[in-house]
């Protein structure tokens, strides 16, 4: 299964480990869109960025 992880709001003013987890996820600018595989890692950093990104499940 993959999730489709959208940056929707500027990391301007966050966190400097909220900074560091969407660079992680390859985010970084609003309206970038990134497709990762599902599994607890990602799940746990996107938990982490809430309030920042969007998320969609992709069916395989």
């Amino acid at each position: 299964m993959k999730i489709k992880i959208t940056q929707v709001r500027s990391i301007i003013g966050t966190l400097k480990s909220h900074k560091a987890t969407i660079k992680a996820l390859g985010l970084g600018h609003p309206n970038n869109t990134v497709i990762k595989t599902k599994n607890p890692q990602i799940l746990g950093m996107v938990n982490a960025v809430r309030h920042l990104v969007t998320v969609e499940e992709i069916a395989d």
